[in-house]
């Protein structure tokens, strides 16, 4: 009796790098998504079932525990460099925050599938 063929290679690197782009993790041809957060059902390109995916809501930690480091230096250091009026920074800093969590998500989104493609996890065994 023979060992059974060894599961196809997924490189991590790469099926990241599409995933960031919104593109498929198998091929890179495919978008991943059919609307801001909704996954395509299936990739256009290769035909992987994308809608299997078990992202829930690691993507959105990730965007939050990012934005925390990237903000409160950034705010202290504004802080500590110049005197901007309280009323200002009430606008400025949750509207900076808001906007770079737009920004990443998507992209954030696509790295976490991209992952659990390339480590069979979920629905991609």
């Amino acid at each position: 009796m023979s060992d059974p063929a060894p599961p196809q290679d997924r490189p991590i690197g790469p099926a990241i790098g599409h995933g960031l782009r919104g593109r498929c993790p198998a091929c890179g041809r495919g978008r991943m998504f059919a609307r801001f957060l909704k996954a395509t059902p299936a990739c256009a390109g290769c035909g992987l079932r994308l809608d299997a995916h078990q992202a829930d809501d690691f993507p959105a930690y990730i965007v939050i525990l990012a934005l925390g480091h990237i903000l409160v230096p950034l705010m202290i250091e504004v802080n500590a460099a110049l005197a901007i009026p309280l009323m200002w920074q009430a606008l400025i800093w949750p509207g900076l925050a808001i906007a770079l969590a737009l920004a990443l998500i998507q992209p954030v989104k696509g790295a976490v599938i991209a992952v659990q493609w390339s480590r069979r996890m979920a629905g991609f065994s």
